[in-house]
């Protein structure tokens, strides 16, 4: 079995390979940290090698940041899947199981925005289903701190938006 920070590499790559959507810094960490498989500061190095390495595709939207794993990360793990033991296995494919829906929901519907040239405000709200976008609005608003509402309303709201958009259009 692999040590160390190769380990804690290859549990990444894994997670990545076993969902199709991308997962946040934040519930990479979460699962190392709360299985006490490595410290924040070790999960972050694995993360930021990974990076360097072209082995992870990095997006950051807002403040949360977002990996999925290259055609070149995948390939790795073929190569040493087997350094991670069974057991680590079976426990991240039970943790993705169980969490499923939560970690689709946080990584699919996602919202930035950005100052305009005429000093307002463009929201860009995307529902994403795996890798591929469904749905893409922008909103322009006057202020900041409508900027910011709609960005922490948006994962609730997309649902019913996306539906009501394409019932809607159809």
């Amino acid at each position: 079995m692999a040590e160390g920070l190769t380990l804690y590499k290859l549990i990444i790559l894994y997670m990545l390979r076993r969902v199709n959507f991308p997962l946040s810094n934040t519930q990479i960490t979460e699962f190392m940290i709360d299985r006490e498989y490595t410290d924040y500061f070790h999960v972050q190095e694995a993360i930021h090698d990974l990076a360097d390495a072209k082995l992870v595709q990095v997006e950051t939207i807002r403040n949360t940041t977002q990996y999925t794993a290259t055609n070149a990360g995948e390939k790795t793990l073929e190569y040493f899947s087997n350094e991670i033991s069974y057991p680590i296995k079976k426990e991240i494919d039970a943790y993705l199981k169980d969490n499923a829906f939560e970690l689709r929901n946080e990584s699919c519907m996602i919202a930035d925005y950005a100052l305009t040239e005429d000093g307002g405000y463009a929201v860009s709200c995307r529902v994403k289903e795996g890798r591929e976008t469904i749905l893409a609005l922008t909103v322009n608003v006057a202020s900041e701190h409508e900027a910011e509402h709609i960005c922490e309303v948006w994962p609730e709201a997309a649902p019913d938006v996306y539906v009501a958009i394409m019932e809607r259009l159809l």
